[in-house]
């Protein structure tokens, strides 16, 4: 197919504001791989890694899909690996431009955040002394995700002479991919991997100004390259555009037909066309989640990578696909779920794109018969979600794996680490709470809250002390293995039980005959949430009056003290470092546990449980997970401790823009980037929900005069503004029902849709709220 009205000036251009742009000069062998992630381009269904379109040799080109898992060896599904589609190679008078050869003048990669897209200049002198010039934009459409298109611009800056370019679907070489087999299907390009197909339609065209621009061109065999050469004028550039649309057969029953038609009902619509209608996309999405932070650049720039990646990781129009712990732009961790997705990811979604929020824990609904066979599997009740999850929602967790130092460990996370089902009961009443959307909660939500409920019954079993114990159990802190009565797991189990009972007892009296329906499918007898209180109620949490402190672990206090401290400078994380035993032995705790209850269920408790358990458990944490961090950071916000909240703001922010950890080349880390966000919005401006609205107790972070960021809450549409010097809140309500904002322990004021009100503090406290003219 030609584009028929594709003009050979382009009026899109990178946002005008550096601050929207993460620029990356050069090629540096060692960071390729991460920049690769860094830059990926994605749209819920597609990602596409930056490689550069030129090709290097030390990247890793790759394209993914969501839901498309393949199965090989004994470790289960992953997440597919697809060629890098947008393959580019430019001859000048018959030698290959290359920065293998020749002198880079310019190479540099510009992520928009702004616009969803990724641009790229660079200017090669070959070893002849010509200088060519290709500048290039890639997307993944956000207004059509089966779309993706390419622009390239070739100008010769100094000759005159014959330049070819060979643009492939695919590379000729796909060893390092999961394709099998490449055919031509209903015209358009049939890739076939283990257990799914994907069809690929294009279309391509060169253009000029010059009105006697006749390039020649041909097709390579089986569709997958074209060519096209012409006589190149001195300064004269040619633009080649491509416009792809993409369906697998997780989609439909003839992906190579649905990806033609698709194309074909795009009609006269140029690539100009459909990349404005991506950009208006983006512009609207970040109409309801950009931060906006005065007074701290670097803090600005991790907020916008954070949340561009996160908008660029979900589908709302798919609910039978989550988000994994490296999104689209990586294949670390197979591509699998995590309670990363629950617990760290959803409230970004929650309070900004609902219909997100709720297409990801319908994924969970979906895969709940899973999660019913897994607790069948181990003995237990009810619904036992999986460590780690795929397409199909089966514990997909390795029971081995190879360290660098050749050991062989076991894995027991997929067996004992049943913390999730209570995380995504959290996620679930978290949505609902924070929606109101009964019809979720009815159709789906509530089967999940009771089928987790159930399994916590069953697992928790009343001792000799006439107390419930979980035993045998990991929690958040990995580097403890087997332990019994976790605090975080036996808490957070005791939270599912109490919602699970709360909303059967809500809905028995609102909607009773709704509620009658789906007992009565689910075979939930009357006092059946009755044994949930009992449960909960008997639990053993670990936490001491005298001392405030929760026990993470039966025991924990009598392990041996050693310098946490000391060893979170080093490169070797303190497991390795140290050995696994010996850390096992101590105190040492990977990532944050009791702190991760602070975080959740700040209200549960006092404020001095929260100082006691904060200031006993930071010392002893080496964050050996990338989502302890953010965690960290806003429980020290929360308890007005500015300067360790913004140490921890900014490592959970140099998690991959610093690549702290060291393996950003596998993907972004998507648990850590929405921590950021919740560290911003929970704890740095203090948000927490009541039944009629919401509360902030705002601490900004030092050198920060303002904060700015919207929120969606129950149908209404929020815009909330801090000042740091003098005081200051203001919220504005710019779409719905009227609601109470308050500030902790302090005055409350309702707001009806269209107003504004201002609140101004001082040294001694906070006056009244004022409704701004």
């Amino acid at each position: 197919m030609t584009l028929s009205d594709c003009p050979a000036d382009f009026s899109l251009s990178p946002t005008a504001d550096p601050s929207w742009l993460l620029v990356e000069d050069g090629v540096n062998p060692a960071r390729e791989r991460e920049i690769d992630s860094l830059l990926a381009i994605c749209n819920g269904y597609l990602g596409m890694r930056a490689s550069a379109a030129e090709g290097i040799s030390f990247s890793y080109p790759s394209t993914f899909i969501a839901g498309l898992y393949v199965t090989n060896g004994g470790l289960g599904p992953r997440l597919a690996v697809l060629p890098h589609l947008l393959c580019v190679d430019v001859t000048v008078q018959g030698e290959k431009l290359s920065l293998a050869a020749g002198r880079a003048l310019l190479h540099r990669r510009q992520l928009d955040l702004r616009q969803g897209i990724l641009w790229t200049e660079w200017r090669q002198q070959d070893p002849s002394g010509r200088i060519t010039r290709l500048t290039s934009l890639e997307l993944t459409s956000l207004a059509d995700r089966h779309v993706m298109l390419q622009s390239v611009a070739i100008t010769a800056e100094n000759y005159a002479g014959r330049i070819s370019l060979t643009a492939r679907t695919c590379p000729l070489d796909m060893a390092s991919t999961d394709i099998e087999q490449v055919a031509i299907e209903s015209d358009a390009l049939l890739m076939r991997i283990p257990g799914n197909e994907i069809g690929i339609a294009k279309a391509s065209e060169v253009r000029s100004l010059a009105a006697s621009f006749l390039p020649d061109h041909e097709t390579g065999p089986n569709g997958r390259e074209e060519r096209w050469s012409w006589e190149a004028t001195l300064s004269g550039t040619i633009r080649f555009d491509r416009i792809f649309t993409i369906f697998t057969s997780r989609d439909v029953g003839n992906p190579a037909k649905a990806a033609r038609d698709h194309l074909t009902a795009m009609g006269a619509r140029s690539l100009q066309t459909a990349a404005a209608a991506h950009v208006d996309a983006w512009h609207r999405r970040w109409e309801n989640a950009e931060i906006r932070i005065t007074g701290d650049n670097e803090a600005q720039r991790a907020l916008r990578f954070a949340i561009y990646h996160l908008i660029a990781a979900a589908n709302p129009a798919d609910e039978h696909v989550s988000i994994g712990a490296r999104g689209l732009t990586g294949e670390a961790y197979r591509g699998h779920i995590f309670w990363d997705t629950e617990i760290f990811m959803l409230p970004f979604y929650v309070f900004t794109d609902p219909p997100a929020a709720r297409a990801l824990l319908m994924y969970r609904y979906h895969t709940l018969d899973a999660a019913r066979r897994k607790a069948v599997e181990y003995g237990y009740e009810g619904a036992l979600y999986a460590w780690e999850s795929a397409d199909s929602g089966d514990e997909t967790t390795p029971t081995r794996a190879v360290m660098p130092d050749g050991r062989v460990i076991i894995i027991r996370t997929g067996e004992r680490e049943h913390h999730i089902s209570a995380d995504v009961a959290y996620a679930v009443w978290q949505y609902w709470h924070a929606t109101g959307d009964d019809a979720f909660m009815l159709g789906a939500g509530a089967e999940i809250l009771v089928e987790t409920a159930r399994f916590w019954r069953s697992r928790a079993k009343v001792g000799l002390d006439d107390r419930a114990h979980i035993r045998q159990a990991i929690g958040p802190d990995e580097y403890h293995e087997l332990v019994d009565d976790n605090a975080y797991t036996n808490a957070m189990a005791a939270f599912n039980l109490e919602c699970a009972a709360d909303v059967a007892d809500g809905f028995q009296r609102a909607k009773s005959g709704d509620w009658q329906r789906l007992s009565a499918r689910l075979g939930l007898a009357e006092k059946e949430p009755n044994s949930w209180r009992t449960v909960a109620e008997a639990l053993v949490t670990g936490f001491d009056p005298a001392t405030r402190l929760f026990e993470q672990f039966a025991g924990y206090f009598q392990l041996e003290e050693i310098d946490v401290a000391a060893q979170r400078g080093r490169a070797m994380p303190i497991d390795m470092d140290l050995g696994p035993e010996r850390v096992r032995r101590s105190k040492a705790i990977k990532q944050a546990d009791v702190v991760a209850l602070s975080a959740l269920l700040w209200d549960k408790w006092p404020v001095a449980v929260h100082e006691a358990n904060f200031r006993y458990y930071e010392p002893r944490t080496a964050h050996g997970s990338s989502l302890s961090p953010a965690l960290y950071s806003l429980v020290a916000a929360k308890l007005g401790d500015r300067s360790l909240a913004q140490t921890y703001f900014r490592q959970a922010a140099e998690i991959d823009l610093s690549n702290n950890m060291g393996n950003a080349a596998g993907g972004v880390h998507m648990g850590a980037l929405g921590g950021l966000w919740q560290a911003t919005v929970f704890g740095i401006a203090g948000l927490s929900m009541r039944e009629n609205g919401i509360v902030l107790d705002p601490h900004l972070l030092p050198g920060w005069t303002e904060l700015v960021f919207p929120l969606q809450w129950r149908g209404r549409s929020l815009r909330v503004h801090l000042q740091a010097d003098p005081p200051q809140i203001e919220l504005t309500i710019k779409a719905g029902n009227e609601l109470t904002v308050a500030v902790l322990d302090g005055p409350s004021c309702r707001v009806r849709e269209g107003q504004r009100v201002v609140l101004h503090g001082n040294a001694l406290g906070w006056a009244n709220w004022e409704i701004a003219q």
